[in-house]
């Protein structure tokens, strides 16, 4: 399989997760990326020793999946953007990519050269990429943001996920949340601008912002608010299915767990389902026989699926709805999601080997071509290939000693 991004140089000078996580999903679509990192320091990112509770390094080794998820496949050198010399080598690789992509705050952008103007007059042929908090205009513009923040906060997903009785904010629902789509959207838009540079010979700036990415996906109920001209109703904790369909909402199981029904059809999924849960008399039931009677009587039906659903266990459940029409999912924790037969089935948990030679295996991004799950690499070690790299800008090795004696590459 001919990766669609081969042959496509990529210079990223960014860190965290929402910028280099796009750098990773161009890398598993064959791109070359080249990660810039801080000289000293590297990317901030690899100073997370702990995340949600948990280490973030495993069995006292280099692999970190906070780094090699939003990492993988890239080349990465240690270089000091302050420094003349590393000034020199940024323009080489500048000229040498095709695209260059940071997050980098419109202060240190400017202080740094690396605004539109300053790569352009590099390379006028590059496709320029930011990736921000808030947009590159407006009162925002120069502020920093992550995704708890633009995109979780502000763009509409908290207020969303959050009971209106709740006495606090509901958190993401996992770290770099809004981060990886975020990435994910600018590895399209880059696409994109490839496409329009080949068809028209116009190199393309592309601008995504988390709280843009937010909103996008929270579209469909800032539509609405729109529409109607403010606030939606609020929701409550102790709402289990929609106003008119016993069949949509989350229901609970004897041993605590949950299941999701989304079975838009009432009427036709309704006998379906009461026969297989070992209630067949429901169908017939004058209440509940036909799809407009369910609306009418949805907290009825609602309260007996509440019932009947909390007089199994999950398991029990999983075999029953096994093989239903009705369109339900199990409410899956992080290591069932990990061993999901569908995703694994799918190819979307791609395995690979780590610096240390064990085999370790990351979340795929979701896109597959030609049928072809995703082969990924693991993630660079801090500034791994700096010497590579500058051999291949054809500095000799009397000046790679040199610059290291400077400070100016690692």
């Amino acid at each position: 399989m001919q990766k669609p991004l081969t042959g496509v140089r990529v210079l990223e000078v960014a860190q965290y997760t929402f910028v280099p996580a796009a750098g990773a999903v161009m890398a598993d679509w064959g791109a070359e990326v080249i990660k810039v990192e801080h000289a000293q320091t590297g990317d901030a990112q690899r100073g997370l020793r702990q995340v949600m509770g948990v280490d973030a390094m495993g069995n006292g080794g280099s692999f970190s999946p906070v780094m090699e998820g939003p990492n993988r496949g890239k080349r990465s050198i240690g270089l000091a953007l302050d420094l003349p010399h590393g000034r020199e080598i940024l323009e080489k690789l500048i000229r040498a990519s095709d695209v260059f992509v940071t997050n980098f705050l419109p202060g240190a952008r400017a202080k740094l050269g690396l605004d539109l103007d300053d790569v352009r007059r590099i390379n006028p042929n590059i496709i320029y990429v930011r990736g921000t908090g808030f947009g590159v205009r407006g009162p925002d513009a120069a502020k920093g943001g992550y995704d708890s923040t633009a995109f979780w906060s502000r763009g509409g997903s908290g207020v969303g996920a959050t009971p209106s009785d709740s006495d606090r904010l509901v958190g993401m629902p996992s770290a770099a949340f809004g981060d990886t789509m975020g990435g994910m959207t600018i590895a399209g838009g880059v696409a994109a601008a490839l496409f329009a540079r080949a068809t028209t010979g116009d190199p393309s700036v592309v601008d995504v912002s988390l709280l843009g990415v937010g909103a996008w996906a929270t579209q469909f109920s800032v539509n609405l608010a729109m529409m109607n001209g403010g606030p939606l109703p609020k929701t409550y904790t102790d709402k289990r299915s929609s106003g008119k369909n016993p069949l949509i909402g989350t229901y609970r199981t004897s041993d605590g767990r949950w299941l999701m029904f989304s079975m838009l059809q009432p009427g036709k999924y309704w006998p379906e389902f009461v026969s297989v849960a070992g209630r067949p008399e429901l169908a017939a039931d004058e209440r509940f026989d036909s799809a407009e009677k369910l609306m009418t009587n949805t907290a009825e039906a609602a309260a007996l699926v509440t019932e009947i659903v909390a007089s199994k266990t999950y398991g029990e459940w999983l075999k029953l709805l096994d093989n239903i029409q009705g369109q339900w999912a199990a409410v899956q924790d992080a290591w069932e999601v990990a061993n999901d037969p569908a995703l694994r089935a799918n190819g979307m948990i791609a395995g690979f080997v780590d610096a240390e030679g064990y085999d370790r295996e990351l979340v795929a991004n979701p896109v597959q071509f030609d049928e072809m799950p995703a082969q990924i690499k693991r993630a660079p070690e801090f500034a791994e290939h700096t010497d590579e790299i500058l051999r291949e800008l054809e500095y000799d090795d009397e000046r790679l000693i040199e610059f290291k004696i400077a400070g100016v590459v690692t």
